[in-house]
């Protein structure tokens, strides 16, 4: 009888994310090894900007530039997975929106997009993960993403694998699912609008007694964060792969993200 070949373990391309790269690269280590430890084999392909900004500001040329060399950056994965909601949906629900005249590119962004998934996302619903070995004391309010809530249906994933790490106790805010303000170059352009709605978010956090703020998006993350350390509010800040991961030898996101401003 011959022998059963064993599968070989799926290959995830991990899309780091301009803000992961350059302001917390402890997010993508922490992502590798949650991925790691699902079985997965891991690779980080030569990447630059998901093209967000340029397609959120209307330059359709050079978000579809950016998209044809992630797709071939890509290509040799089984899987993309991002810590990132807005990342995450701009690869999986607006790249072939890029191509939408042009059939040949159009399959093969709709292929790409396919493949495309949030980290916390891919873990529970694509590996089957029910619980990560960590362990992270405290109270901790979770903010969901306009984008991964609504683009990537991320919501009860994160909770469930928090709801495993040791010591660690979830409060829900008071209108979770509101913005918070940051919005990529929303924030920028229009600073007036959004300074009270992350105004509001804090106080949101605030009000839950929590010692920690956790979220899927390093954006929203370094927005409110920055926010709550200007109020002078003594409330940590964690992206929830860091949580997941066990990594507690980095600073709280917002000593950093302070000096931010939205």
């Amino acid at each position: 009888m011959a022998a059963e070949t064993e599968k070989p373990p799926i290959r995830v391309g991990l899309f780091v994310t301009c803000l992961v790269d350059l302001m917390r690269p402890s997010v993508g280590f922490a992502a590798v090894k949650l991925l790691e430890d699902a079985g997965c084999e891991v690779v980080v392909p030569s990447q630059s900007c998901c093209g967000q900004p340029a397609f959120n500001s209307g330059d359709r040329a050079t978000a579809r530039a950016i998209a044809l060399k992630t797709i071939d950056a890509f290509a040799g994965c089984d899987y993309v997975v991002a810590p990132s909601g807005s990342c995450a949906g701009m690869l999986a629900k607006h790249y072939p929106e890029l191509f939408a005249d042009e059939p040949e590119l159009l399959r093969k962004a709709a292929a790409f997009a396919d493949k495309c998934w949030e980290l916390t996302s891919f873990l529970v619903d694509r590996l089957g993960v029910t619980a990560v070995a960590a362990r992270c004391e405290g109270v901790a309010a979770y903010h969901d993403s306009c984008a991964g809530l609504r683009e990537m249906g991320v919501k009860s994933q994160p909770r469930a694998l928090l709801a495993s790490v040791e010591g660690l106790r979830l409060v829900e805010l008071q209108d979770g699912e509101a913005c918070c303000g940051f919005g990529g170059v929303f924030s920028v352009k229009h600073g007036a609008l959004s300074g009270p709605i992350v105004e509001r978010k804090a106080a949101d956090v605030a009000a839950t007694g929590a010692d920690t703020l956790i979220a899927g998006d390093l954006g929203c993350l370094m927005n409110i964060a920055g926010r709550l350390q200007r109020q002078g509010r003594a409330v940590k800040a964690r992206h929830v792969a860091e949580v997941l991961a066990g990594v507690s030898d980095e600073p709280p996101i917002g000593e950093a993200a302070a000096r931010v401003k939205p």
